[in-house]
């Protein structure tokens, strides 16, 4: 099972960032390639099980499955339903973990694939997605 991972660590503390990110319902508030999502069903965006859609000109482009949210650990997981890419069992996961000098945030992910779909996923996900986001981030928070 392959694993995806992008990182970034910042100087400021654990809470502050996850203040930002915690929200699995407010990706795009923070993520600049990320369109806005809604609820499905007007579920609580805390709860398990709860799916949020991403919406592009009326049409639904994704949907996610939250899997896990724990606001005193800062991580959440979810799990892509809608894959654009031939993968299975897509489970990701994202975390604010305390560093002496501030924060490390990790975007991961595990998945089912063929060898050769590993490029593909690094380039679409991990850079096109994990890496734009944390990048933001960084933007947004360091002032080093």
């Amino acid at each position: 099972m392959p694993t995806l991972l992008r990182t970034t660590t910042l100087p400021v503390e654990p809470d502050q960032i996850w203040s930002v990110i915690k929200g699995f319902d407010e990706l795009a508030s923070w993520h600049p390639r990320i369109p806005p999502s809604e609820m499905e069903e007007d579920t609580n965006p805390t709860t398990p099980g709860a799916v949020r859609r991403f919406v592009v000109d009326g049409n639904v482009v994704a949907r996610e499955e939250l899997i896990e949210h724990d606001d005193q650990r800062r991580t959440y997981s979810y799990e892509v339903l809608d894959k654009p890419i031939p993968v299975d069992n897509y489970i990701a996961r994202i975390e604010v973990v305390p560093t002496p000098d501030g924060c490390e945030v990790r975007w991961t992910a595990t998945y089912d694939g063929a060898e050769e779909i590993i490029p593909v996923v690094e380039s679409a996900f991990g850079d096109g997605v994990y890496s734009v986001g944390l990048d933001a981030l960084r933007d947004r928070f360091d002032r080093r």
